[in-house]
């Protein structure tokens, strides 16, 4: 039912695109007409990029997704594991030290906004985090909650108040937001001095071009290329495959390995044989919140994997009634890669550690502190 589902939308997206296509190009007859007498015709046949965003719909359909029982135990644990929440509290406790220096300095603390649309609780859940941490790191937060069913409005008049209040040095939009807003005009009301999230599109063009200095980096890219830093992983001319294209995790991350000159190959839901292609990998980063997507077979022996995605399932025995997984099927790459990161325990805090550094980064640059 599924399969066939995803065909009749991937029927439907080419159906489109090439009926966008033929609107766009004259016939051959037409062509000529045009060209003799009025010398201007189409002469391009790629049409509008935006046209051809296709979303990525991730499901086990959509891919060569194994539905085979996960193999637990059956190897003998080979991976180390990177574990995030310890390595990110090494670094939240280097943030709180240059804080409580800028506060007996100059008397003052670095300040992040944050604005909280829905009830979602994986969304509630990373904001109390975030809350948590800048509180522990001496850093100010401000918090604005809105329904559901808010306007644009409300939200661009907290943005814009935030925006000028001279003791917030960093804003956060917690994403995803409710369908009926406009993400990309919502993010792209944040100041570009105070997006400490890192999505804007001069500091996402900045990072992907040489010799370019974005103002932020993104938190979860720079969060995972610091987890590989700090375990000793060589990243320069090593194949590393990123799994999801997404703005917030996938794209900036397969960017930010290659400016430290790896060799990246990025899936996505339309890619063929992505089992063959990941295996390829030294390093294998998977964004795209499918459980137990990559399957230990998927991976290359001696692979470093860096897994970004979370997916809730229910869980009454759980705190808040449900716990994470991640894309990867955790035992069972323990008996094949070098290293993997948990979830929960492993990106996810270093998330928030990247965010405290940015809006740390923000602050020392408005106070003129290095």
């Amino acid at each position: 039912m599924m399969m066939m589902m995803m065909k009749r939308i991937t029927q439907s997206m080419t159906v489109m695109w090439q009926k966008g296509l033929k609107k766009s190009m004259p016939s051959t007859s037409r062509a000529v007409n045009t060209l003799k007498h009025n010398h201007c015709y189409q002469i391009r046949k790629s049409p509008p990029l935006v046209s051809l965003d296709f979303p990525d719909i991730w499901t086990p359909n959509s891919l060569d997704y194994d539905h085979s029982p996960i193999q637990k135990g059956s190897n003998e644990q080979t991976a180390a594991v990177i574990d995030g929440k310890s390595i990110s509290e090494e670094i939240i406790s280097g943030i709180a030290s240059e804080v409580s220096r800028m506060k007996e300095s100059i008397g003052k603390v670095p300040g992040l906004a944050v604005i909280l649309v829905g009830q979602r609780r994986d969304s509630q859940t990373y904001v109390r985090n975030k809350i948590k941490a800048c509180e522990e790191a001496g850093i100010k937060s401000l918090m604005t909650e809105l329904p559901e069913d808010c306007t644009e409005d409300k939200i661009l008049s907290a943005l814009s108040s935030f925006n000028e209040n001279p003791s917030i040095h960093g804003i956060l939009v917690q994403l995803p937001l409710p369908k009926h807003l406009d993400e990309e005009k919502i993010l792209n009301m944040v100041s570009l001095e105070k997006d400490v999230d890192g999505f804007n599109p001069l500091n996402m063009g900045n990072l992907a071009m040489r010799g370019r200095e974005p103002v932020f980096i993104p938190c979860t890219a720079k969060g995972c290329i610091e987890l590989l830093l700090r375990s000793g992983v060589e990243i320069m001319g090593k194949k590393a495959v990123v799994i999801g294209r997404s703005n917030i995790a996938g794209l900036p991350t397969s960017l930010l390995l290659q400016r430290h000159h790896a060799t990246v190959s990025i899936l996505h839901a339309l890619s063929k044989n992505p089992d063959q292609i990941t295996r390829q990998a030294d390093i294998v980063v998977t964004a795209v919140g499918v459980p137990n997507l990559v399957r230990g077979h998927w991976l290359k022996p001696g692979a470093v994997v860096i897994d970004v995605g979370t997916y809730p399932i229910e869980d009454p025995s759980s705190e808040f009634g449900y716990r994470l997984i991640g894309d990867v099927c955790y035992e069972e790459a323990l008996g094949v890669a070098s290293a993997v990161t948990p979830v929960p325990g492993g990106v996810g805090p270093m998330t928030i550690a990247m965010l405290l550094s940015n809006t740390l980064d923000s602050a020392k640059r408005v106070y003129d502190i290095t």
